[in-house]
């Protein structure tokens, strides 16, 4: 991904770490355009910033997406990087019955979310130079966090999706993983205080460092989070496991 003179549209781009890195890849000298359901918080994001464009989308919603994308396109039509950062959690028990609702909402929004967006705007992103496809997933799809099972299957399947997605664009337009570790943001309740938490800035900056000296990379692996993308590999994946049902 080139570093500046791209235009960017980023879901969930109006808190956490999709409001983190819009604003920096702002300061680098990219039109950014950020999509979220919350008008306050879109407006908060894009303030005092010459540049800076939003729209209100829910990514659970397939009509919603395909309107937001029509609009975008037409009204955006350098368009060249696709961010898909839009997620929700939810700490779950899933060995006993329960409402399901909050379970179909993750599902909704972390899976089927970014490849709705994906799928609406894929034909523009191929015709454009330079043209990025990013997805945001997380530690947790490596290593599952049992207190939130949903959630973490969901991360897994989007890694699956997003290795597909990069071998069949391959030479048309890059795709990158960018793997969070825990960042203090408001995704679950305790994470902003949790010492056990990467400060988000410090996240967001981690991760235009090694957007930037490594354009060509297929995965955005910040260090917290190289336990996590590299315990199968290294053997550690029960050993973690264990600990996080220790720690709860």
């Amino acid at each position: 991904m080139k570093r500046t003179g791209n235009t960017i549209f980023i879901t969930g781009g109006g808190s956490g770490i999709g409001r983190a890195l819009a604003h920096r890849w702002h300061d680098e000298g990219n039109r950014v355009i950020v999509a979220g359901r919350r008008r306050e918080a879109l407006e908060e994001t894009v303030a005092g910033r010459s540049g800076m464009a939003y729209y209100e989308l829910d990514v659970s919603d397939p009509d919603a997406i395909r309107s937001v994308a029509g609009r975008l396109t037409t009204d955006h039509p350098g368009l060249n990087v696709l961010v898909n950062c839009a997620g929700i959690s939810g700490l779950e028990d899933p060995t006993t019955t329960r409402d399901l609702s909050r379970t179909s909402d993750i599902v909704e929004t972390n899976l089927l979310g970014p490849i709705r967006m994906t799928d609406a705007l894929v034909d523009h992103l191929k015709g454009q130079p330079d043209a990025a496809i990013l997805v945001v997933s997380s530690g947790t799809g490596f290593v599952p966090y049992p207190g939130a099972a949903t959630y973490s299957a969901s991360k897994a399947a989007i890694h699956s999706y997003t290795l597909s997605l990069r071998a069949l664009l391959k030479g048309a337009t890059q795709v990158i993983e960018i793997i969070p570790p825990m960042v203090a943001t408001d995704l679950l309740d305790g994470l902003t205080a949790s010492p056990l938490s990467v400060p988000l800035d410090k996240f967001a900056d981690d991760v235009m460092a090694q957007l930037t000296g490594q354009p060509e990379a297929d995965e955005i692996i910040v260090e917290e989070v190289e336990p996590f993308r590299f315990a199968e590999r290294d053997g550690k994946m029960r050993e973690i496991v264990a600990s996080m049902i220790a720690d709860d």
